[in-house]
């Protein structure tokens, strides 16, 4: 911990904190509580009095933490971490207890963030996606956004407009408008013969042999869910309020039923020519900053697409 002074050029060290065992990923300060929290690679959560400098409590996680937010409100921290999981813990003084744990990602997650007012919680993660996590409306809501190539590295949230801001390895800035009605992607139905034609998939052999047909490749519309052949499934369409913003495949009856105001996009994308690794957005200006593994800052006037 550092005093800075008022000209900028020069740091006092006021006191270290004996936190970790190995290297720290994130830190949060909460002024309201005069806490210091962080995650490490040593699989663990921690916090500390900033008065003080005294160890408060941690938690050890399943995986190295790599995402950190705290709700002020309720003393709920939210920690995501590599195995795609994200963890609700409750904080006390000096303790704390599990309130729930949920994984939607395939990879690993790299960034959390979180809406205090309409309580819902954004995690970025290494398999390209983000999800939008209904916490406080407690409906088990889980909304996923496509809109990056590579792993999502940071997110911000703009409250005064509901729009969620991600940044990514492939150096993309996607701005998220969160103020429509979106909806949920459907489970993948599982079947052994496409739920459209009744084609046997490959590996139903008794199928294939009654019917004398070779096995098919099994597919799913992420419209329906269903299960169906590339025959069945030939076209491909976005579908922004479901979250993809990219042509996904779907099955021909859905491929119709998507009007063209369905199709509306709800993000914009902007390229930033550079591997962003993090990002700040100041609210009162519209100004993004972000850093990336060029060792480049760069700064964006955000206020033409965050208004």
């Amino acid at each position: 911990e550092f005093i800075l002074s008022e000209d900028y050029n020069k740091m006092t060290l006021v006191k270290s904190y004996q936190a970790h065992q190995s290297r720290v990923i994130m830190i949060l300060f909460v002024l309201e509580m005069e806490w210091v929290l962080s995650t490490g690679h040593d699989k663990h959560f921690t916090w500390h009095c900033s008065e003080s400098g005294q160890r408060l409590g941690g938690y050890r996680t399943s995986a190295g933490a790599c995402g950190l937010q705290f709700d002020v409100e309720t003393r709920h921290v939210f920690v995501g971490d590599h195995s795609g999981q994200v963890t609700i813990l409750k904080l006390e003084q000096e303790s704390c207890s599990l309130v729930t744990t949920f994984k939607g990602h395939t990879g690993g997650v790299t960034a959390l963030c979180w809406d205090p007012i309409h309580r819902v919680l954004f995690s970025g993660s290494s398999d390209h996606s983000i999800i939008m996590w209904d916490i406080g409306g407690r409906k088990g809501t889980a909304i996923e956004l496509q809109g990056h190539n590579d792993k999502v590295q940071s997110l911000s949230y703009a409250h005064h407009t509901r729009q969620l801001i991600s940044c990514g390895a492939d150096g993309g800035i996607v701005v998220w408008n969160m103020d429509v009605e979106r909806q949920e992607t459907p489970e993948w139905l599982d079947s052994d013969s496409c739920q459209k034609c009744d084609q046997p998939f490959f590996w139903n052999f008794k199928q294939m042999w009654d019917s004398k047909k070779i096995g098919l490749r099994q597919h799913h519309c992420r419209k329906c869910g269903k299960a169906v052949c590339g025959k069945c499934s030939s076209k491909r369409s976005s579908i922004p309020l479901m979250g993809f913003e990219f042509e996904v495949r779907v099955c021909d009856s859905c491929h119709e039923s998507i009007t063209d105001e369905e199709r509306a996009p709800t993000a914009t994308f902007h390229d930033s020519k550079h591997n962003i690794v993090h990002v700040h957005f100041d609210a009162t200006r519209g100004w993004l900053l972000t850093s990336g593994t060029d060792k480049v800052i760069k700064l964006w006037d955000m206020t033409p697409v965050v208004s």
